[in-house]
């Protein structure tokens, strides 16, 4: 009964999440054919100006939907520094990634934001599998396309991460240093939220959720049918009711202001299973490309961002850079703190890339 209550409020969320996207319209969204649901989103391609390019490519067998996004005057005989963007959790490239990449190429840099493999507009199965070393590779896998494509200089890639893409970014560039300098936006440590529970609240049910996420594979592995994690559905008064910016700020964003039907915040049960054992500041010293790390100074999840940074030990010039007054969510949209996010990026990159 509890299997098919998760099954049945999966279906309803995908339902409530269209009938939300639709009511977000209303307010003034402007219906999009790229469906971008950002402000100021392009809605053609105007020669001589930022134009959007929808790619795909192969990650590992899965195909991977992308935006590209080329500065104003792109000449692909030219060569142009790129940053790849890696989207927050739950989130997709229609929203705050696509904003961010959309305000670099703005400022001269050739962009790409993909949606996740198992989440959004790109294949793997099952939907919404938020595995840490998949999210890791989407990385990698945006830096394989991006260095590829005409006027990319592959001697000056960047990375922008946000939320959980900033903490997949970080784990990233560990390894990978065709990634030349690195920053994050409202870094959100996937693996310790998963496991510690947010702000450390659930230290007293680890061993116990981890069950549920082996009952859950066991359940998979049988053939049986995928139980999801995470909010399927949220009323205006459990928004209302929600103590934690954070979430509170969330529900609003992805279920009411900017939500899109690929948007959602469940993920497999099973996922746990390597999320928990899984944290983006190990092996952080292996970091030594310049890194800026930005948060909100009223973020509850800042501490986040203190944690990986203090740990950043070899990084080359690491900045952390806090933005006055601004909550987690608040800087994925708010102008005044997008802005100020765009111009310390473009000053990180043109420094350092």
């Amino acid at each position: 009964m509890r299997k098919l209550s998760l099954i049945i409020a999966f279906a309803m969320s995908m339902a409530e999440t269209a009938i939300v996207n639709a009511q977000a319209k209303q307010k003034g969204h402007q219906e999009n054919p790229y469906t971008l649901v950002y402000e100021g989103a392009l809605t053609e391609n105007e020669e001589g100006k930022v134009n959007i390019h929808p790619v795909t490519y192969k990650l590992n067998g899965i195909e991977i939907a992308a935006n590209v996004y080329t500065p104003a005057g792109y000449d692909a005989s030219k060569k142009y520094p790129a940053v790849v963007v890696a989207h927050p959790n739950g989130g997709i490239k229609e929203q705050t990634a696509g904003l961010y990449a959309q305000r670099l190429a703005e400022a001269g840099y050739i962009t790409i934001a993909a949606d996740a493999a198992y989440q959004g507009a790109s294949d793997g199965e099952p939907r919404h599998t938020d595995n840490p070393a998949s999210r890791t590779e989407d990385v990698h896998g945006m830096a394989d396309f991006i260095t590829q494509y005409p006027g990319v200089d592959v001697n000056h890639l960047g990375a922008l991460g946000i939320c959980g893409g900033g903490g997949y970014t970080l784990k990233a560039a560990q390894s990978d240093k065709r990634l030349k300098a690195v920053a994050t936006l409202s870094m959100f440590n996937s693996g310790e939220v998963r496991r510690n529970g947010f702000q450390n609240t659930q230290l007293n049910t680890i061993q116990e959720r981890l069950q549920q996420a082996s009952d859950a594979r066991a359940q998979e592995a049988a053939g049986g049918e995928i139980i999801y994690a995470g909010v399927a559905s949220v009323t205006d008064e459990e928004i209302a009711k929600t103590p934690t910016n954070l979430y509170r700020e969330g529900f609003e964003y992805y279920y009411r202001t900017h939500a899109h039907p690929n948007s959602t915040f469940l993920y497999t049960m099973s996922s746990l299973l390597d999320l928990m054992t899984w944290d983006a500041t190990s092996d952080m010293d292996l970091i030594d490309q310049p890194l800026l790390m930005v948060a909100g100074s009223k973020a509850d999840t800042k501490y986040m961002t203190d944690e990986a940074f203090a740990k950043a030990t070899h990084a080359k010039n690491k900045e952390l850079f806090l933005i006055d007054g601004a909550t987690h969510i608040q800087t994925y949209w708010k102008p005044e703190y997008v802005s100020q996010v765009v111009n310390k990026l473009v000053n990180f990159y043109q420094s350092n890339l």
